[in-house]
């Protein structure tokens, strides 16, 4: 297993595949993007699961594909396929914009994809265009509903809540889960290099909880995993569930298992934390 000083037995890797996007939202880069790691010092697929296989011996039992964006890698398929098969792996996720993810999303099921997060900020497409400085509302929107029709359950919807952006919409996305299997997932708006953070923007988890439970009032709480990032709840009714992430306002650092391991190959074991350990570039690994 592998274990912390901290005494924490860590079973999950979230493992970026690219640092491209085919977005550019404002919470996470600046308009004119970030630069990008050259190709011939980003893993390669052999390297990925070379990396993965040494993880899933020593405990890890979920893996969740990110990015940058995963789904413009041109050879996600095989990497998904590859992944899937290594013994003692139960979950293969992955976290996306969803903006190429409804046509490709047949086959990544068939490639093993078990969970599925999709990240949509807002309802609006105007404010969608504004926020992502691109146009594709329509086709996020496409990729949840090809979701729900290919039977996962649910289908995690990422969703960044800032203050005079899309505060107003929190309980339009509450909505979405009264007869789709949906677990709308409220985020705390967190820093990052180049995203211009605001704490004028922040809206603290219990006035998002406020908001929610004064429109529905049998708002219960779940029985949450300690591993949990997320604090969720049901609404009498409703097919789907709601959930907050709290990472500004009630840290979850305590019950985290999670390591991330960067398209470059470098290994972070906290978001917020600055430190990596690097890759050899010699040996092409740590």
């Amino acid at each position: 297993m592998l274990i912390d000083g901290f005494g924490r037995k860590h079973t999950y890797l979230r493992l970026s595949l690219t640092e491209r996007c085919n977005l550019r939202c404002q919470y996470c880069m600046p308009a004119e993007g970030v630069d990008l790691t050259p190709s011939p010092k980003l893993l390669t697929h052999n390297e990925i699961l070379r990396l993965a296989n040494l993880f899933v011996t020593y405990g890890v039992d979920k893996i969740r594909l990110t990015g940058g964006e995963p789904t413009v890698r041109k050879d996600i398929h095989d990497i998904c396929s590859d992944l899937s098969s290594l013994k003692g792996l139960k979950t293969l996720a992955i976290t996306t914009n969803g903006i190429t993810l409804a046509k490709k999303l047949p086959m990544l099921k068939q490639c093993g994809i078990t969970n599925l997060n999709i990240s949509l900020d807002t309802l609006v497409p105007s404010k969608f265009e504004f926020m992502t400085r691109r146009k594709g509302h329509h086709k996020v929107i496409e990729s949840i509903n090809a979701a729900i029709d290919v039977g996962y359950n649910p289908v995690k919807v990422n969703c960044v809540v800032m203050r005079g952006f899309n505060d107003d919409e929190i309980c339009d996305f509450v909505n979405l889960t009264v007869d789709k299997p949906i677990n709308v997932r409220f985020i705390e708006f967190m820093p990052f290099d180049g995203n211009v953070w605001d704490v004028k923007k922040l809206i603290p988890y219990s006035e998002m909880l406020d908001t929610v439970a004064k429109k529905f009032p049998t708002l219960k709480r779940l029985c949450d995993h300690p591993t949990e990032t997320a604090k969720n709840f049901q609404i009498d009714g409703h097919v789907g569930t709601v959930s907050f992430v709290t990472s500004m306002t009630e840290h979850f650092c305590a019950g985290c298992n999670r390591l991330r391991l960067l398209a470059d190959g470098n290994l972070k074991v906290c978001l917020f934390g600055p430190s990596e350990l690097k890759r050899s570039s010699s040996f092409r690994c740590w």
